[in-house]
């Protein structure tokens, strides 16, 4: 009887631990992925706060080593390896107080970030020019032209945001942002318009007010904010699952650990 319970809480760690590497290769893709990201609100997110590089990172190495960890645990459950148990045991739950960890300080953190947020994106319509000066505020504009095309809105608070761009305000007939155009959902559907546009027919007017602008009158920040908490509830899911696992992972090792007295590192595969 206890041969057997052994033997099936050896092919549960082992099914748990796969399942652990493919989570750990989906917290590992999602940090790579807002680094590399460059056409959504997400680059604006991880270039207007460090810490949202820092946290990219921080997913990216949480992931590799939960792979490792995965990789190990398998191998140490098969062949009953008190060793490399004991191991995966000790880093598992490293990793699992370094995830408890950045989660408490994104949380106490987040009123930062969002001030962060708002101050940068700010900035990017306030300085956005026809002709970026440099690469990073050509990305820069264009992620954040994307969001007010995709999200369907204008400006931070309101459409009066842009008032506060010289470039925009200097033009005579009425002209505005090209990706706030108020467009229909089947016009809308993969299309980012750039730069500024004149208002076919407009004549010479010495002013250009944003009541005769042809864009979207909302705001992006509720908006923008919503898909942040919409995404942040997927990462929460993910990292939630992983977190399961973990414990589980943890709970397993200690029963086989415990139920194991002898060792043969010969069943060990050598590489």
């Amino acid at each position: 009887m206890g041969a057997a319970c052994i033997k099936v809480t050896k092919y549960f760690l082992f099914l748990f631990n796969l399942l652990f590497f493919i989570l750990g290769a989906v917290i590992l893709g999602f940090g790579v992925w807002i680094l590399a990201d460059r056409s959504s609100f997400v680059s604006v997110l991880q270039t207007s706060s460090s810490s949202m590089q820092v946290g990219a990172y921080v997913f990216i190495g949480v992931g590799a080593v939960t792979m490792v960890m995965g990789f190990l645990g398998c191998i140490g459950a098969v062949n009953e390896v008190r060793c490399l148990l004991g191991l995966y045991f000790a880093f598992l739950l490293l990793i699992l107080i370094a995830q408890v960890t950045v989660g408490v300080l994104f949380y106490f953190n987040s009123g930062k970030l969002k001030q962060e947020v708002g101050t940068m994106v700010m900035s990017i319509i306030q300085n956005y020019k026809v002709n970026a000066s440099s690469s990073r505020d050509e990305q820069l504009q264009e992620a954040w032209d994307y969001v007010q095309a995709q999200v369907q809105c204008c400006g931070w608070v309101s459409v009066y945001n842009w008032v506060n761009n010289s470039e925009l305000m200097d033009f005579t007939v009425t002209t505005y942002p090209c990706s706030c155009e108020n467009m229909t959902e089947e016009d809308n559907q993969n299309i980012v318009k750039k730069g500024f546009c004149e208002v076919n027919g407009s004549s010479t007017q010495g002013t250009n007010r944003p009541e005769d602008w042809p864009v979207y009158t909302e705001g992006c920040m509720e908006k923008v904010q919503a898909w942040l908490q919409e995404n942040l509830g997927i990462l929460l899911g993910v990292c939630s699952t992983v977190a399961v696992v973990e414990l589980l992972g943890l709970l397993l090792s200690i029963c086989l650990c415990r139920h194991i007295h002898s060792e043969d590192y010969s069943k060990v595969p050598k590489y």
